[in-house]
Order: C-alpha cells, then structure tokens, then sequence
C-alpha cells in the first residue's frame, strides 16, 4: 500500500501562471464517500484508476493503477458520479519538490489551489510567494467533494 501525504494551499497571486505549462485533466468518481474514494482519471493520453482510504491527518492509503485510455472514457462517460472534474494543472519545482496547482474548469471555475506531496506530515518545505493560506482540512476543497458542492455554489 501506499501512503499519500499531502497539503492543499489557495493561490497568492498569479505569478505561478508562466512557470509550467498546463495539462487537462479530466477526472471522476466510482465512489466519493469519506471511507474509500475510487477515481478515474485521464491525463493526456494516460488514464489511471485510483483508490484512496480515509483521511487519518494529512495521510492516507493510496492504489493507483493504470488502465486502458478507452475504458477510462467510458466509465467517466457513463458511471462516475456527475458533474466530472475537469481542471488545468501546472507541475512547477521550487526548491527541490513539485508543486501541482489545479486551476479548475465547469461548474468549480475560478478556484485554484496548490498542492504538495510529502513524505512525513512533519516533513518540512519552503512555499513559494504564490503559495497563500492552507486548506489542508478543510473538506470543501477535496476534489471528491467538488462534484456534490461545486465551487461556484459556496
């Protein structure tokens, strides 16, 4: 099993924008409780099926493994949970570890938040002036939960 480690930030500014090149993401749910989430997920010409356990602080279990492109645009077309996620995401190093900032599209347009993958939850990082105030905890930023309260009905 593997473990994910991850902090959510809100965005600064927007000097990030030039940094990286961006890559669409389309993504959906099998399943999107708080005990087990199953993603499907194509990016570029890739598509991965994602299972992830509940949230124990800033760590959870994760399985990720790769499937077919065309199963993947099936099961997104016809049984994940609507709306889908679609989002721009830019991957840009600072000081030594990669940052994914995900501009998202449709129904949760106009947020942007920042992510960061660690190895211990008490693994420390320098943030970049574009990083602003964490979101880590709070649920209304999980990409599962976006599908249920989208970002343009807060």
């Amino acid at each position: 099993m593997g473990v994910e480690i991850e902090r959510k930030f809100l965005l600064a500014n927007d000097d990030w924008r030039e940094l990286a090149d961006p890559e669409l993401l389309r993504q959906g749910y099998l399943s999107s409780t708080r005990e087990r989430v199953v993603r499907v997920r194509i990016e570029g010409h890739h598509a991965m099926l994602t299972i992830k356990g509940p949230n124990v602080g800033a760590s959870r279990g994760e399985w990720e493994y790769p499937i077919p492109l065309a199963d993947a645009n099936e099961l997104l077309d016809g049984l994940c949970e609507q709306p889908l996620i679609e989002k721009y995401r830019r991957r840009i190093m600072y000081a030594g570890m990669v940052w994914e900032v995900d501009e998202f599209l449709g129904a949760n347009f106009g947020l942007v938040v920042a992510e960061i993958e660690l190895h211990s939850e008490d693994q420390p990082f320098d943030k970049p002036d574009w990083v602003g105030e964490e979101v880590s905890d709070d649920a209304r930023y999980y990409n599962a939960n976006l599908i249920r309260h989208p970002y343009s009905q807060w």
